[in-house]
């Protein structure tokens, strides 16, 4: 299906932009600050400001390197190659690699001119500032992703939630048709949200706002512990008290899983169960005692997996959102 994205608008416009106004000052090669505007639209706003920086910064440093080169030794092939030889380790040193190709233009322009005048050098920078002032511009737009942000944290939620569903199916009744689809789909998912989580951290200039990407890596590092869950609960196959005391708690906590802070409260019913354990009768034959001892690994396992949400809730609650919520909510209430 035929699609045009917003980067692929703001593209066409910036560089349309961009060489009306170069052609509007009069200025030489105007097409080529529609070529740099081309190169600098990024898809966030700060690899936007990187890109921009880097292009100007090899932009100069190529003029500079034109001045020495062409007027040093003559407008010759020769001396292309030898200013690239010089030229380009240097943009790595500087770390404006971005900008080689935007570079080049600007002093292949000088060595077409022939000379180095004072009008020429204006020409350039001219072409080099509207060009990239354009394209920072445009690209100061970026379409709001958190509606989508939220809509992978529902998704991942109910997955997380079938997930648990099966593993209380099987403590219970020792059977399961379930495919495991859930799986490979929850991975999927994760590593898209942590990239677009990613990226709308990228297009926050002015503060560091990362509550979604730091959301999205806390239950990847849940699922993880939830793929080396799976195979344990599988190989129980005995029926043992406990086993339904930890069905019913894996199926209570099925049932809360949001972003909220429910994990303290389900780390001390953990605890507490643990210690219940503790007081049973000692198991009476081998494999009561191996399911049993598979048990307590899913208990501790789990322990951990709600340690990463409390932690994550302890950090979130911290934040600079979560603080100016607090108190608009307080002053609204009061």
């Amino acid at each position: 299906m035929f699609k045009i994205g917003y980067r692929t608008v703001k593209t066409a416009i910036g560089t349309a932009v961009s060489i009306s106004l170069a052609q509007y000052f009069g200025l030489h090669n105007f097409v080529s600050a529609g070529i740099i505007t081309i190169l600098c639209i990024q898809v966030t706003k700060k690899k936007s400001l990187r890109t921009a920086w880097a292009r100007f910064l090899a932009c100069i440093t190529a003029m500079a390197f034109s001045f020495i080169f062409f007027e040093g030794i003559g407008y010759y092939p020769v001396s292309i190659a030898l200013l690239l030889l010089v030229f380009i380790p240097t943009t790595v040193m500087l770390k404006a690699t971005e900008g080689i190709a935007t570079s080049s233009v600007i002093l292949l322009h000088f060595y077409a001119a022939k000379q180095f005048t004072l009008s020429l050098i204006m020409n350039e920078l001219s072409l080099i500032i509207i060009g990239i002032g354009v394209a920072l511009l445009v690209n100061m737009y970026m379409p709001s992703v958190e509606k989508q942000l939220k809509e992978y944290q529902r998704i991942i939620e109910d997955l997380f939630r079938i997930i648990f569903k099966e593993i209380v199916k099987y403590l219970r009744t020792n059977e399961s048709d379930w495919d495991g689809k859930e799986l490979m789909l929850t991975a999927d998912l994760l590593q898209k949200a942590k990239t677009l989580a990613l990226r709308n951290v990228e297009n926050r200039l002015l503060r560091n706002e990362d509550y979604y990407y730091r959301y999205f890596c806390m239950r990847e590092k849940q699922f993880e512990i939830i793929e080396r869950l799976l195979p344990l609960v599988t190989s129980i196959t005995y029926t043992v008290e406990q086993r339904n005391i930890v069905a019913d708690f894996i199926d209570e906590l099925s049932d809360a899983i949001h972003p909220g802070n429910t994990a303290d409260k389900f780390i001390q019913q953990l605890r507490e169960m643990k210690k219940r354990f503790e007081v049973m009768e000692l198991p009476k034959t081998r494999e009561e005692f191996e399911e049993r001892a598979a048990l307590l690994h899913f208990v501790k396992e789990m322990e951990q997996y709600l340690i990463i949400k409390s932690g994550f809730n302890t950090l979130s609650e911290k934040s600079p959102t979560f603080l100016r919520k607090k108190f608009f909510h307080r002053v609204n209430k009061g």
